[in-house]
């Protein structure tokens, strides 16, 4: 739109400017029923045969294991974070996401998050899920978890596919 000018003005011929309309979310939260369904599905098909693993392969057993807990579950949570960041760095869905039609997206632009954002939400999933932060999803608003919120990420349903 041209400059106004201060005579258009005086004389009345200048249009209205109006102001710009926020634009709707393009996206619909997941529920936390599907959330916590895809958070099932990924546990049993990326959590346990890394815990297997881990149990009779490195410490040759479940009392192996016992002895030292706090080593063997670093070595079963550090190789969950960085398959599930490959994953969501891939294509912004883990296999249990992908089941029930849902995707991580960046708030501020509503598309694939970047890498460092992915990285940092691990962390964060990571620290929520030792603290009980999780718990957090039960009392939000916003149905959104407590590293998503800090993130700036959603799960979100996936629209392309439905």
């Amino acid at each position: 739109m041209a400059k106004q000018r201060f005579r258009d003005t005086k004389k009345g011929k200048v249009s209205k400017i109006e102001p710009k309309k926020k634009s709707k979310a393009n996206y619909i939260v997941a529920n936390k029923r599907d959330y916590f369904k895809a958070f099932l599905t990924d546990s049993f098909m990326l959590l346990m045969p890394i815990m297997y693993i881990v149990f009779y392969a490195v410490f040759s057993g479940r009392e192996g294991f016992a002895e030292h807990k706090a080593i063997g579950w670093l070595l079963i949570l550090v190789p969950l974070a960085i398959i599930e960041t490959l994953f969501l760095i891939k294509n912004a869905q883990t296999p249990g996401m992908k089941a029930y039609n849902l995707k991580l997206i960046f708030l501020p632009t509503e598309q694939k998050p970047p890498a460092s954002t992915i990285m940092l939400r691990q962390i964060l999933s990571k620290i929520a899920f030792l603290t009980f932060g999780w718990i957090f999803i039960f009392f939000s608003k916003s149905r959104r978890t407590l590293q998503d919120i800090i993130a700036g990420t959603a799960i979100v349903y996936d629209q392309d596919k439905k």
